[in-house]
């Protein structure tokens, strides 16, 4: 990441290469945002990182909230204030926050506010690839969408004073591909924060019982009504190139590919891009296609932009053809673009030839990926959530049912651990095995993370006590969001301002959740672990176990900021080669080589795990000493 002097410091003009997560961090600072509120999800955690590590010199005030709605919440009730505020979440976490969010549309703001949402097409991060545009048109909220690091870091002003004009809090979407790409950045003159708000009362518009949400509902309509006029005129929704064969409209990321597919063709064609896509810019729209008979429209995920102008079509120019991934299905539902994914089918449409470099590409390609081996997802060395696994799957005979949640332990399903046998959402595995506890004779163990638990998992717990459903919920406790950046969360003692802050233990929540059977072991410590696992399984009704070990990234950290030596396992002579270590625990810093167990030291944490499950006391420390 950009260092938090240059985010902070860089002069206003210059120009820096940035993530399009840090430019919006930048453009967070010369918007003058008061109040950042965040869960953080990939691809959106940089953001609030960025903002965190500036926040007190900034002059801002930064929070990672316990979890989405809780986000939203705390923003919005700076925005009522008239203070400035932005939460920003993955696009799932949308999903956490929609009640709050449709409803805030109907109440409103008196500062600006934005929700940014980082969409994740292909899933690279996420368990779904769902299309947070439509949440603009179910909530009647403004939305934009910039396209590179530069859009992105402008547009968080512009979002800022469109909600100011509107009184309404205005949606920002990203995706992965635009989130995370590098691209060079002028920077503008940073704008002091206000942080002092003033609340005026007015119980109609804030208060959402049903008869003024019956006037706020009308008044939002209306509102919408002036956002149409702003989206006609944004600077963001303009053509961008003219030409006189086929028109193009495109937005976000798959704009990209657009431009760059037509210059790799040598297609004749026009340009309307779009930055605000919410409300659509109906005339703009039609002037566009009354100069074309073809109408191609590029983008990722649903037919969102489509289905707009499809309608708008057919009310203004009903003889315009319009490709797009209905009907013509030229381009896929699902997945990202790809400049490539586009040039085929513009050729289509243009009944031109593949160009013969593409062949050339593909054939690199696949040489390139013959040679390189395959690397998927694992759990990091030394990493305590192996340790669990191990102890869950040896005590249960892998015979429990497995429900999992989001985080890194989501990896448990890789053998040759293989535990976790569902996964929905955050928090969801504890409410997924009450259900199945109710249905199956056999044991059912929910897992979930520290940061998840108090994200969304406490609900099911107590619906688990109250019903008194026969789960045992086991808790990976390593200390931090490691998943996406280790971030603080309630049980780490530590805020998004650098300030210490009173842990909430996740044990003491379980009692007060009056869970009867609360115990918190070390999975290093794995004949201890077994034993305790074994007593949470006899328990009659729910039991909670925490395994709590921190982060092995986080230890490797600390001890060379402190300058301690890591010291690798080796193996001795004693070793039979019954690969118990890579068969049942699969630690990546073993491998096998020449028919023998081999240690790999620049992996090795020293855990010392895999030796106390090693059945012939084979493994021991001592190997070469990290410098």
């Amino acid at each position: 990441m950009v260092s938090s002097k240059v985010l902070l410091e860089g002069a206003s003009g210059k120009r820096f290469l940035l993530l399009g997560n840090e430019a919006i961090a930048r453009g967070v600072l010369e918007a003058g945002v008061g109040v950042v509120t965040t869960y953080p999800g990939t691809p959106a955690s940089e953001i609030a990182d960025s903002i965190s590590a500036v926040a007190p010199d900034a002059g801002l005030y930064m929070e990672y909230s316990t979890n989405e709605i809780v986000a939203i919440e705390t923003a919005a009730g700076a925005a009522m204030c008239g203070v400035r505020a932005l939460a920003s979440m993955k696009h799932v976490g949308l999903n956490v926050a929609a009640d709050a969010f449709i409803t805030l549309a109907y109440v409103g703001v008196r500062g600006g506010f934005t929700i940014i949402t980082a969409d994740d097409p292909y899933c690279y991060s996420s368990q779904n690839e769902q299309d947070n545009r439509y949440y603009a048109l179910l909530a009647n909220v403004p939305c934009l969408e910039p396209s590179n690091p530069q859009e992105a870091k402008e547009m968080v002003s512009y979002s800022m004073n469109i909600s100011e004009k509107l009184e309404l809090p205005c949606l920002f979407r990203t995706t992965t591909r635009v989130s995370h790409t590098r691209g060079p950045v002028v920077f503008g003159p940073l704008k002091q924060p206000k942080l002092k708000g003033n609340f005026v009362k007015d119980v109609k518009r804030f208060v959402m019982v049903p008869a003024h949400a019956r006037i706020q509902h009308k008044a939002l309509l209306e509102k919408m009504e002036r956002a149409k006029k702003i989206s006609e005129e944004s600077l963001y929704n303009k053509i961008v190139r003219n030409g006189s064969g086929m028109g193009v409209i495109s937005s976000g990321a798959a704009y990209n590919y657009a431009v760059e597919a037509i210059d790799f063709l040598d297609v004749d064609a026009s340009v309307l891009k779009l930055g605000m896509t919410f409300p659509f810019p109906e005339q703009k729209i039609v002037k566009f296609m009354e100069k074309h008979d073809q109408i191609v429209i590029v983008e990722e995920l649903e037919p969102y932009l489509e289905m707009q102008v499809r309608a708008i079509a057919k009310n203004y120019v009903p003889h315009v053809k319009i490709h797009g991934k209905t009907i013509t299905k030229y381009f896929p539902r699902f997945g990202e673009l790809s400049t490539r994914l586009v040039v085929e089918a513009l050729a289509k449409i243009a009944g031109k030839a593949l160009p013969v470099a593409i062949k050339e590409i593909d054939e690199k390609y696949t040489q390139v990926s013959e040679s390189v081996p395959p690397r998927p997802p694992v759990l990091c060395p030394g990493c305590p959530h192996r340790a669990s696994f191990y102890v869950i799957k040896t005590v249960t005979k892998n015979r429990a049912i497995y429900s999992t949640d989001i985080g890194c332990y989501a990896l448990g399903i890789q053998p040759p651990l293989r535990i976790g046998d569902t996964l929905v959402c955050m928090g969801a595995s504890i409410g997924t095995a009450c259900g199945i506890s109710k249905v199956i004779e056999e044991d059912v163990v929910a897992v979930v993370g520290d940061s998840t638990f108090f994200h969304a998992a406490i609900p099911g717990l107590i619906n688990a006590v109250y019903n008194n459903h026969k789960v045992t919920l086991v808790v990976l406790d390593n200390l931090t969001t490691a998943m996406t950046g280790h971030q603080p969360h309630p049980g780490t003692g530590k805020t998004g301002m650098k300030t210490r802050a009173r842990k909430i233990l996740i044990e003491d929540v379980a009692r007060a959740c009056n869970v009867k059977y609360v115990k918190v072991v070390d999975p290093f410590k794995i004949k201890e672990a077994m034993k305790t696992l074994k007593e949470g399984l006899k328990t009659r009704g729910p039991s909670v176990i925490i395994f709590r070990q921190p982060c092995a990234l986080l230890v490797s950290s600390e001890k060379r900021r402190k300058g301690e030596k890591i010291v690798p396992v080796k193996i001795s002579e004693k070793c039979t080669n019954c690969r118990v270590c890579i068969e049942a625990f699969g630690c990546p810093a073993l491998y096998v080589e020449n028919d023998r167990v081999m240690v790999n030291e620049a992996l090795c944490t020293g855990c010392m795990v895999c030796a106390a499950i090693c059945p012939y006391d084979a493994i021991e420390a001592g190997g070469s000493l990290d410098e």
